[in-house]
């Protein structure tokens, strides 16, 4: 009896020193936001921690996170994070129970690690950014030295009220007042992380977007087909694709935003307001934007019409020359107040194309989620080259100079976006009833257009799809075509052919290093 007693009087302590282990972490993310909100929000542990995680983590990785979970990903590897840092409290306070300092020294060892990547982001601001994980640590340290002293005792062998019994009453005081206090200064620091982005909200509220100099030319008729399923012509905001690294969405204040354009063969280097972007002659235009981890058939490419002011102009004025016109710069490397740089050819940019950068998004400000106040947006090439979100420094060097963030993970420097078409409707392994079925989608090859879609039926020959009109080379364009549909399970293929005669390749191709290629297919039953 005296062996069971005492085994379950240990297993008591280590159960109290797992949940003192969690309420010391609780109390060290809690204590980190507080400070982070006085600090700087995007310095909060978890932040930088997850940033750092995505830095280092190699492109098939992240490549399968975006396909796995889409735009959860950020979700997901937050929550993954936690609960890394949850097991590892349990450890630590099971440890603390029997040794106290080394438990609490365990909990300061991960401050520093926390610090150390606060100071290792790209948008640090400085040793302040060190702050909120130091500062957490601290206090989950002396929280778990505190509870784990309370913990630690063994309950009297008799089971009756003694040393042991006090321990755990004082335990279960402590460990409620510390959940309290945690709590609190986790509610406090939210009060001022939310405080600090009100000025950006109310700084996008009170915008009013100019009338553009050069509106958007007339949307045809017939653009948009009347097939259920099929994706809308233009992409509602609230549905645009969003994928960036970004844990938390920059909340920037349009008043004290500032745009720096300088570098290599800038004549006359530039800081721009968003007043004096607002001033210029504005243009408007429809842009089918594409993502280089959007899968063959994939969710990830959108299209919207954009507000903004033409890159070209603003590096004419600076005296910028392409290189076909003998400037000295080939890359254009935008960075975003996140610390993300993207880089893009120069001769591109400058080549007549709707390069711009975007203050407006389908009649309203760039929402927060897409460049809120200022992004950059190219035609023709992917994202990751071009969409540079929340921008805040233009630099013009070469691309022997400098490596952005994507080159320095395996991807290509230059990424035209490739001819695709996707099946929209029927989805796959859908269930059509047999006869006349409406096979539709969309096509897109930007800066090329599309000229001809074609549907195969299993092993059958190609047939000519029916297209929708079309907006402008620099959007996509739907297309239909009525299938007489047999019973039997069918495999439908598409492929497009876009303005330079160029047939899709069915070559597939995974999206790493320049985007994905191949046919978008799926299977279906007819009863």
């Amino acid at each position: 009896m005296q062996h069971v007693s005492s085994f379950r009087s240990k297993l008591v302590r280590a159960a109290l020193g797992a949940l003192a282990g969690l309420l010391a972490a609780f109390t060290a993310l809690a204590v980190a936001e507080l400070v982070a909100g006085l600090v700087r929000p995007a310095a909060g542990p978890v932040t930088v921690v997850g940033g750092a995680v995505i830095d280092r983590t190699p492109a098939a990785v992240k490549d399968f996170a975006i396909r796995a979970f889409g735009e959860n990903d950020k979700i997901v590897l937050q929550l993954g994070i936690l609960a890394i840092l949850a097991l590892i409290a349990v450890g630590l306070g099971i440890l603390a129970v029997s040794h106290r300092r080394a438990g609490a020294a365990g909990v300061l060892l991960f401050g520093i690690v926390g610090a150390a990547a606060a100071l290792s982001r790209p948008d640090s601001t400085g040793t302040g950014d060190a702050l909120p994980s130091l500062a957490g640590a601290v206090a989950g340290a002396l929280a778990l030295y505190v509870l784990a002293a309370r913990a630690a005792p063994l309950p009297a062998p008799d089971g009756q009220a003694g040393p042991g019994a006090w321990s755990r009453r004082g335990f279960l005081a402590a460990a409620g007042a510390t959940a309290v206090v945690a709590t609190s200064a986790g509610a406090l620091g939210r009060y001022l992380t939310g405080r600090q982005g009100q000025g950006a909200v109310a700084s996008r509220e009170n915008l009013v977007l100019p009338a553009p100099a050069s509106p958007a030319p007339a949307v045809p008729a017939g653009v948009q087909l009347k097939v259920p399923g099929i994706t809308a012509f233009t992409t509602p905001n609230s549905d645009f694709y969003r994928v960036d690294t970004a844990l938390t969405v920059p909340k920037v204040d349009a008043g004290t935003w500032r745009l720096r354009l300088h570098g290599k063969g800038v004549a006359r280097p530039r800081t721009y307001t968003l007043d004096q972007l607002l001033a210029r002659p504005l243009v408007e235009r429809d842009i089918t934007l594409t993502c280089v981890s959007n899968e063959v058939g994939g969710p990830y490419i959108g299209n919207a019409r954009w507000l903004g002011v033409p890159l070209a102009d603003l590096l004419e004025e600076a005296g910028v020359r392409p290189p076909s016109k003998g400037g000295g710069a080939d890359q254009l490397v935008a960075r975003s107040v996140d610390g993300m740089t993207l880089g893009s050819p120069v001769e591109d940019l400058m080549d007549g194309r709707d390069a711009i950068l975007a203050v407006g998004m389908n009649g309203e400000p760039l929402p927060f989620d897409h460049g809120f106040p200022v992004r950059m947006l190219v035609p023709g090439l992917y994202g990751y080259v071009s969409a540079c979100k929340w921008i805040e420094d233009i630099e013009l060097t070469t691309f022997d100079a400098y490596d952005p963030y994507w080159v320095k993970r395996a991807w290509a420097r230059r990424a035209p976006i490739k001819t695709q078409a996707r099946i929209d409707t029927p989805k796959p392994f859908a269930r059509p009833a047999a006869g006349t079925v409406t096979v539709a989608g969309v096509a897109w090859a930007q800066r090329r257009g599309i000229t001809r879609v074609q549907i195969r039926v299993d092993d059958g020959p190609w047939q000519d799809a029916d297209l929708a009109a079309q907006a402008g080379v620099d959007t996509w364009r739907q297309w239909s075509y009525r299938w007489n549909a047999t019973p039997g399970v069918h495999n439908l293929t598409v492929r497009a052919t876009d303005g330079t005669g160029q047939v899709q390749t069915e070559r597939r191709t995974r999206t790493i290093p320049d985007g994905a290629s191949g046919l978008h297919g799926v299977f279906v039953t007819v009863p």
